[in-house]
């Protein structure tokens, strides 16, 4: 998303520990390289954050490394980014579904982890036995 590299100064080790992880990165949409001991130049940052502050985001991860060896952070927020996108996107869209649609979204939900909320933490689907039912018509 970058037009002009933006080049980050860091401690030369947590310049390394990025760059040994730039592959990662780069598959995730956060291109940098090298700029010499102690910067890395980025190239380019994922779409789906938007403006996103390079320099704050390659710090960050940057620590995220050298506490814990890992850069999950970045996956992380766009995973984020994506889910809210989504919800919003269903919830607004007011589009009436096909059965077949129903049936699909349905299929999709169970073997699908976590499917039982949304990212804000809102239900997805109320599971109902027989008996809950006849206890709420009055019938059990």
């Amino acid at each position: 998303m970058l037009l002009i590299p933006e080049i980050v100064d860091l401690p030369e080790e947590d310049a390394g520990r990025l760059l040994d992880r730039a592959e990662e990165l780069a598959r995730l949409g956060l291109v940098v390289e090298s700029f010499g001991p102690g910067a890395v130049a980025v190239r380019e940052t994922p779409a789906l954050l938007g403006q996103v502050d390079a320099a704050a985001l390659v710090r960050d991860l940057a620590a995220e490394i050298a506490e814990w060896d890992r850069a999950t952070g970045l996956a992380e927020r766009l995973d984020h980014v994506a889910a809210t996108m989504a919800c919003h996107g269903s919830v607004r869209a007011g589009r009436r579904l096909r059965v077949e649609e129903m049936d699909a979204l349905l299929r999709e939900m169970e073997a699908t982890p976590a499917s039982g909320q949304c990212n804000h933490g809102r239900p997805t689907f109320v599971e109902l036995k027989l008996a809950d039912i006849e206890r709420l018509f009055g019938r059990r």
